[in-house]
């Protein structure tokens, strides 16, 4: 009896302690979030080091940091801080008049009557759509100009977070292997299922941001390109935001291109509304309906429509990082239930197809996935 209260009340404390400590952790969340993901990109790079270096842990991971610093941060960087400074030259424009968005619209509304009458049919006020479209524009704008002044305010407090993350993946690098070990004794779950999850982890985690970063680069890169070649102001900005819509299934960047090829037609730039409709569902769309399925749904095990809604739902909870937290969730609760399924024999034995869709908590990940 003593004993049994002994241990419970160990626990109590166990999780009072873990509770507060987790509260403390909570404003760096974001910056240990990316730390765990960078580790868990670049953790393949630092064991081939490894294997080169003859196990020098200290030197390799410092090595790997500086591959992440030059792949990954300081262009990150320098994107973040043009695309801002040309949100707030956008702004500007807007507040002049210089940009006027309910005059594109009215000159679409006068080029293609028939727009005017759908809308009508369906009861669209154009009178509303134009001053929604204009107040978006304009709350767009003030967001960037803000953030471009925040950015040069919390220049201090920026390059805190950077370089803790930076400090935090380095130690992860080195002694990410020795942590693992320790989680996987610490839980409670089972060695081998906790080996299969924290594999599943890693391979989703490497997949989204691997598979959805690649092609973000990519469709935003030849969106900005085509905008810039066919003359459209503020490529670089609209390649950027085509880039952050190319993250969502299904939506993507056609969501920008499209308006800017209408615009292009109801303004008589035929030539030019023919070629971006050409490159943005002939090439733009294209590296999505190649690259998506490979890179990210193929590693990730998922029906894209798993994927979607996902990665849709981790945006609206966690903001930006939900386009990896979103499909990170969804992968561990399938394979949660998989384990669960497969342990207490839900599935008749005779179904084999079912069956060998579930993830198998006996089986060993390999030293990559795992971490």
């Amino acid at each position: 009896m003593q004993q049994k209260l002994e241990t419970r009340t160990f626990l109590l404390f166990l999780l009072i302690v873990s509770v507060g400590f987790l509260m403390i952790l909570k404003p760096f969340f974001g910056t240990i979030f990316w730390a765990c993901a960078i580790t868990i990109i670049f953790f393949p790079l630092q064991q081939r080091l490894l294997k080169r270096l003859n196990g020098r842990t200290n030197t390799v991971s410092l090595l790997t940091l500086t591959a992440c610093i030059v792949i990954v941060v300081l262009p990150v960087t320098v994107l973040v801080s043009s695309v801002v400074a040309e949100g707030a030259d956008f702004y500007k424009k807007l507040e002049s008049g210089e940009v006027n968005p309910a005059q594109y619209i009215e000159q679409v509304r006068t080029a293609f009557p028939a727009i005017q009458q759908a809308a009508e049919r369906f009861g669209i006020d154009v009178a509303k759509v134009k001053e929604g479209v204009l107040n978006a524009s304009m709350s767009s704008g003030k967001w960037l100009a803000q953030n471009a002044l925040s950015i040069g305010q919390n220049t201090f407090k920026l390059l805190l977070n950077i370089c803790l993350m930076l400090y935090l993946t380095f130690f992860l690098l080195r002694d990410g292997q020795r942590l693992l070990e320790l989680l996987i004794r610490a839980l409670p779950l089972g060695d081998a299922r906790e080996r299969m999850l924290f594999a599943k982890f890693g391979e989703v985690t490497r997949a989204t941001i691997k598979g959805n970063l690649v092609i973000a680069i990519i469709q935003g890169t030849l969106g900005g390109l085509i905008l810039w070649a066919l003359g459209i102001p503020g490529a670089l900005l609209w390649g950027v935001v085509m880039g952050m819509f190319s993250l969502i299934p299904a939506i993507g960047p056609a969501i920008v291109w499209i308006p800017v090829a209408i615009y292009l037609f109801a303004t008589g730039d035929n030539i030019k509304g023919i070629i971006l409709v050409a490159f943005g569902a002939g090439v733009i769309g294209l590296v999505d309906n190649i690259l998506r399925p490979i890179l990210v749904g193929r590693d990730t095990k998922m029906p894209d429509y798993i994927v979607l809604l996902s990665t849709l739902g981790g945006l609206a909870l966690f903001g930006i990082n939900g386009f990896i937290i979103g499909p990170l969730v969804a992968a561990l609760f399938m394979a949660f239930w998989g384990i669960f399924i497969r342990e207490m024999h839900v599935i008749a034995p005779d179904d084999d197809t079912i069956e060998q869709d579930l993830p198998s908590a006996s089986n060993e990940p390999d030293k990559d996935s795992a971490a």
